[in-house]
Order: C-alpha cells, then structure tokens, then sequence
C-alpha cells in the first residue's frame, strides 16, 4: 500500500521559536523525497508532524486524503526508521521484524512468514535467529528497515538512517534503500543533511532553511538550476560573483543583475562564458579530479574554485583562460 501526503499551509512554534513557517508541499503516492537542510532548518519537525510525533501550530498534514488532525503515531498509515535503529537486543531478527505485527494482533505463524519475507529483502534471508549484536552497523539498519516494513505503512518515514554509517557503508546502503523503494513502491519520506546522499536516492529534494522550504525539484535541476543561494551554495561547492547590470569584477559577464553562480566542475579551458585569464595558487588530489584554486587576472582577491580532470597539467604559478558553463544567475 502506498498513499500520496499533503502538506497545507503548516506552521510550528515553540514559544517564540519559529521551527517551521507556512509550508506547503504535496509528496506523490509511491514517490521518494528527501528533504534536505542544515541542523535547525525545520526538515526533522516537518517529519515529526507527519509521523503524529507533534501537532502543528497551524495548518494541516493529510495522507491519503485523510486529515490527520488529533490522530497519533500509532494509528496513522506511517512508520519511522530511526538513526539509531532502536533494535531490541534481546529478540531475534525475527522477533524484532515481527514486533509491529505481534502489537497489532497477526497471529504467530503469519508474522513469522512476513518477517522472513522482509530480511530477504533487505539481504538477510536466513537469518531471523540471529540476535542484533551478532551484525554489522548496516546489517542492524537493514533489520530497522525491514521491521518498518514489515507493517506495510503508507507512508515510510526516515530520520537521516544512514547517519551513523562510514562512508563506503552509507553509499552502498543509499543504493540498497532506494532499489527496496523501487521494489515496494511505498511513499518514502527521507530526512538528511548530506547532498550527496540526496541525489544519490531522489526522486525530488526538498530544500529546507530557516523553516521554509527554499527549492523543490528533481536533484538534477536542483543542483544545476537553484532557485535560491542558499539552495546553490548547500547542494555543492559554488563560486559566486556579483554581477550588476551585466557588469562583474571580471568584466562584462551576462546581461542582469545578481550574483552568477558557477559549479566548479563547470569552469576549464572551454566554455560558453569567457571569464578571462587566471593563475593557478594551489592544487589538491581528489581522486576523481583535482581541485583548484586560480585569482583571475582581472580581480586576484575573487578566488574560483575548479574541478579539473584527473590527468589535467595543474601547476601553481601557470596561466589559463578560463571559460564557464551552465551559468546561473541568482
């Protein structure tokens, strides 16, 4: 089962705290959304009140159609899957898949199956004797996911689940999350302050600060077309230059007035928009490119960063012209 979510019109204070100001967001029945943002920007209360953790202060969440107004976590379509798992140590992996469905009366033999049925899912086929302290970090998420599952909720809800993860570990599991999604095709709801980890999985992000949501789109647009600086600067590195009327400290740019962000991945040798002559200062190994910083000619105390390629000649003290793509004026 799967249902859409509306969010009208919902603010949350606490006291003289804003947490969340007049937001409004409708979430696809089977869609996978991420809402993305810095520690206090609203992304984890705007989950809490969909989950029924907390009543808004005003306006209304509706999933499925239906006003969730006064109704409680435990009686809503949804379940939630912490960063801290919340396994219990003393059941098996079986036993805490099938904890949900032991709570809501499904007779033994039924949550058995069911719970057997999700640890395969998530890899674990086999294992439903096995106690929580006998796995790995990710072996342990998987479990929390599997007994979320397990329930077959509308809605999934996900408090930054990866979190606790090394990096290797956390990007396989971005892969496995979003391939179980596709399989059961539930509404998922995910919570994270990591970029990557959002256009790794998305269907759409949610860009959130200061409670409110700043961008919302697929991660292609929202990355390479942000709609605000806030939302440029937190979805990756960003160079920044201010433009009025067409006029910039590198010279004349693009027609407008703003600021002209550039990726840095965007900026090399070739390009649409001549941004002139630059020196390189310092270079930095990255693996999968070299990171560069060059003063341009025409304003040295302008710094811009570039992603150069792997075997790309990188020298400090050598001249370039440089040249951008995809420019975005902001």
């Amino acid at each position: 089962m799967t249902a859409g979510v509306e969010i009208e019109r919902v603010s949350q204070h606490y006291g003289r705290a804003k947490a969340l100001e007049d937001v409004s967001l409708s979430i696809a029945a089977g869609e996978f959304v991420v809402l993305l943002g810095p520690s206090g920007c609203g992304k984890t209360t705007l989950l809490n009140l969909i989950g029924g953790f907390a009543e808004p202060s005003s306006g209304r969440v509706l999933i499925g159609g239906r006003d969730m107004a006064g109704i409680g976590p435990r009686a809503r379509p949804t379940t939630t899957v912490f960063q801290d798992y919340a396994l219990f140590p003393h059941m098996t992996l079986g036993q805490n898949v099938g904890f949900g469905l032991k709570m809501r009366g499904v007779a033994r033999a039924a949550r058995q199956a069911r719970a057997a049925e999700m640890l395969a899912l998530v890899g674990l086929e086999g294992r439903s004797g096995v106690r929580p302290h006998e796995l790995s970090g990710g072996q342990r998420q998987r479990v929390a996911l599997a007994r979320a599952l397990a329930v077959e909720p509308d809605v999934l809800l996900l408090d930054e689940p990866l979190g606790a993860l090394d990096l290797k570990l956390r990007r396989q599991m971005q892969d496995e999350l979003k391939a179980i999604q596709r399989r059961v095709g539930t509404t998922f709801v995910h919570v994270t302050h990591d970029q990557e980890e959002a256009m790794a999985i998305a269907d759409r992000i949610v860009v959130m600060n200061a409670g409110r949501i700043e961008d919302d789109g697929p991660p292609s647009r929202v990355y390479l077309r942000p709609r605000s600086l806030f939302s440029a600067g937190f979805m990756g590195e960003v160079n920044k230059i201010p433009v009025t009327n067409g006029q910039s400290p590198l010279g004349p740019l693009m027609p407008g007035t703003g600021t002209l962000c550039l990726r840095p991945e965007a900026i090399g040798d070739q390009g649409e928009l001549p941004l002139g002559p630059a020196r390189l200062e310092e270079v930095a190994f990255f693996g999968t490119h070299i990171r560069a910083r060059f003063a341009p000619q025409a304003a040295p105390d302008l710094p811009l960063m570039v992603h150069l390629p792997q075997g790309a000649e990188a020298r400090p003290g050598m001249m370039t012209n440089l040249f951008a793509n995809n420019p975005v004026l902001l």
